[in-house]
């Protein structure tokens, strides 16, 4: 009887892949356990109420409201305001620079394409943190004084103390509606046909038809709220501009070295893309009388996307996670603050963890987005 169940092939696979699993579990807990003795062995305290604790340290800048009485859970919060944002700017501006380098190494005019082939050895040869480097010591050395800032049109200064150009200043009832109105576009775009559909109506742009209409509910909206904006324009008072909107150098040498590094890569997986489409879909589209540029955006551009999707998923999550870079030039995003939290509360083993749920979080949503995407091309194609 004990041989015949050990003769099963169904019992021995799985048999053995849940002692594998017990063991990992029983290992696992050995290290907490361990861990977590060893911590009270020398008084340091196990758990995550310190982040209801005063942070007492200042964010240099942040995208939501920060104020060293806060908690060190709003801190972290803070910091990761800061991450998405540098990841969401990075991965579009790298995208639309992207799109550019691949298009440009395909060019026939020679120039172009050495212009083109030299930047992309040049760039991802390079590592990224001599990049941020490079970036952060023109940002601080090479540009001028604020008194004597560059003035390239009105209203814009270029210094060593930063970027400041004029800055629209929304009270809550604009933040409120601009918010509301970009859900409802937001919202059209990528369900505008299924909306339409559910209540029986058809349209022949139901984008567009679903667009005018959060458009009119805007106008109503905005009526009833009556948002005020201004617009405030840097102007220089004492040793600095007031006023407007500052970009830090630690935010430009950051941006600048994101986007120049990862379009390089990006542009690559372009140009692999729309080679990897068959030169007679390209005659195809002469015969019926299209331009290079419609052929390019009709034809070639949908077929090749099937092949880009997969990279440039990969390549959009090396660039969330390339984001804790942003430490070697001094910018507080998530990495940063959580270094610095575990400098006040000695707390390293949460900080760590909830550093890693969080990325771990993140890469999981864009893997989610990109291939819905990739889905949603295909079904398009397959129709």
């Amino acid at each position: 009887m004990f041989s015949a169940v050990l003769d099963n092939r169904r019992f021995r696979s799985w048999g053995g892949q849940i002692l594998l699993l017990g063991g990992l579990l029983a290992l696992l807990a050995w290290l907490v356990a361990n861990t977590v003795t060893n911590l009270d062995a020398r008084g340091i305290r196990v758990g995550f109420d310190f982040l209801w604790r005063t942070a007492n340290f200042p964010i240099s800048e942040s995208v939501v409201p920060y104020d060293p009485s806060d908690t060190f859970l709003w801190a972290y919060v803070t910091g990761l305001g800061n991450t998405l944002a540098i990841s969401l700017l990075a991965i579009l501006l790298s995208t639309a620079l992207g799109l550019v380098v691949g298009l440009a190494r395909r060019s026939k005019h020679p120039l172009t394409a050495g212009v083109a082939g030299v930047f992309v050895t040049t760039t991802r040869n390079m590592p990224l943190i001599v990049h941020l480097l490079f970036w952060y010591a023109v940002a601080t050395t090479a540009l001028p004084a604020p008194r004597q800032a560059y003035n390239p049109v009105p209203g814009v200064f270029l210094s060593l103390r930063g970027f400041y150009i004029p800055s629209l200043n929304l009270d809550d009832g604009a933040v409120a509606l601009l918010c509301l109105v970009s859900a409802g576009v937001l919202i059209a775009v990528i369900f505008g046909r299924r909306i339409l559909s559910t209540f029986g109506l058809k349209a022949r742009h139901p984008f567009l038809s679903l667009i005018a209409l959060v458009m009119l509910f805007a106008i109503v909206l905005g009526l009833t709220l009556q948002p005020t904006a201004e617009i405030s324009f840097p102007e220089m008072k004492g040793f600095n501009f007031a006023g407007g909107l500052r970009l830090s150098p630690e935010f430009a040498a950051l941006m600048l070295g994101l986007v120049i590094y990862t379009s390089a890569f990006i542009g690559e997986i372009i140009r692999g893309g729309i080679d990897a489409v068959s030169l007679g879909q390209w005659e195809a589209g002469r015969a019926i009388g299209l331009s290079e540029r419609h052929t390019l955006t009709k034809i070639i551009i949908p077929q090749a996307l099937r092949v880009i999707i997969p990279p440039m998923t990969s390549q959009y999550l090396s660039t969330v996670k390339n984001t804790t870079l942003a430490l070697a030039v001094g910018y507080p995003e998530l990495g940063l603050v959580v270094g610095t939290v575990i400098n006040q509360t000695g707390q390293a083993i949460e900080s760590i963890a909830l550093l890693l749920g969080i990325f771990l979080t993140i890469s999981i949503a864009v893997s989610l987005f990109m291939n819905w995407y990739n889905a949603h091309v295909a079904l398009v194609e397959a129709r």
